[in-house]
């Protein structure tokens, strides 16, 4: 802050004003993050020039924007970063590539196992998962740590396991917890003027965003380029309090409710995403049961005849081989 009055003071006296007026001071925060902010440029080219591969437009399944944020000291900006997921039949294996190549930190290995424990709150607390995801950050090659982009864990899990786009035009964060409820995090203004940075180079359409947690709302407070785009509707931002709600925002479908059948509507998110489950279970029960040679259906071997005295006796037979074993 007496950095800030400092310089402000220095810029008012090249006005050869009086007072520091707030062009002085706004001018002082321009100025001081153009001398930092060299990173902060350079990953903005590679975005802009493709080498970072983010999208603004269209859907995809299983694909999302994430947001991170990079403090060097005297500037703070936030960049995004596209997390994948690939979906599959198997044994309950939720995998984060970060986590087994020893790149992610201990907060964030805990809320990607918190990530665990949303599904089985939500489709499989009386069976096991029939599931195989692997979840990364594509193009990250430097540690992680933090839980702000559990939630968007959970959007990319549950699209690749519905089948259902995302829309690319908004990016997300927010930590969640097992309950579905998303909690606020850090760094929510530079989140998103960093991916308002991103879309504006790329020309705003109007329908381009961040989506934070609704508890997050009273720490925002943007640049007044960012505060005008939004009040003109060229850019957004969504408050979210679930991921029920985050889900229809980037789907544009229903989470679903279980009725008192304890079914999901038809159609829904949580519906697909239960009748993919149950369509993994059937595969895995049809390998086990067709799939396996077992010994007891094998003919029964004659005995062998008893060996003459001083001869050894023949060598036993192989055993059975099992195919396709569990």
């Amino acid at each position: 802050m007496q950095d800030i009055v400092r310089q402000s003071d220095h810029w008012a006296a090249q006005d050869d004003a009086s007072v520091v007026g707030d062009e002085h001071v706004s001018k002082a925060i321009e100025e001081r993050e153009y001398r930092s902010a060299l990173v902060r440029d350079r990953i903005q080219m590679l975005i802009e020039d493709g080498t970072f591969f983010i999208d603004t437009d269209g859907a995809k399944t299983g694909q999302i924007n994430a947001l991170s944020v990079y403090d060097l000291g005297d500037v703070m900006f936030g960049r995004p970063s596209r997390i994948t997921c690939v979906v599959s039949a198997g044994r309950g294996a939720i995998v984060n590539i970060e986590r087994e190549a020893n790149m992610a930190g201990r907060i964030h290995n805990k809320g990607f196992m918190i990530v665990e424990g949303f599904l089985a709150h939500r489709f499989e607390q009386h069976r096991a998962l029939t599931l195989h995801a692997s979840l990364t950050f594509e193009q990250l090659y430097g540690d992680i740590d933090g839980d702000s982009a559990s939630s968007t864990e959970v959007y990319a899990l549950l699209s690749g396991l519905a089948g259902m786009p995302i829309d690319q035009s908004i990016a997300v964060t927010g930590s969640v917890n097992q309950l579905g409820e998303v909690q606020p995090i850090g760094g929510a203004t530079a989140k998103i003027e960093g991916f308002y940075e991103v879309c504006r180079a790329r020309g705003l359409t109007g329908h381009q965003g961040v989506m934070i947690p609704r508890s997050n709302i009273e720490n925002v407070v943007l640049r007044p380029d960012v505060a005008a785009a939004i009040d003109a509707g060229q850019f957004h931002v969504w408050a979210v309090a679930t991921i029920e709600e985050g889900i229809e925002i980037l789907t544009g479908v229903p989470a679903g409710v279980r009725d008192a059948e304890g079914q999901y509507a038809e159609g829904s998110i949580y519906r697909l995403a239960e009748d993919r489950l149950e369509e993994f279970r059937r595969q895995l029960t049809e390998q086990r049961n067709g799939g396996v040679v077992r010994a007891a259906a094998a003919p029964a071997l004659p005995a062998a005849p008893p060996s003459p005295p001083g001869v050894p006796p023949e060598p036993p037979p192989e055993p059975p081989i099992i195919v396709g074993g569990p």
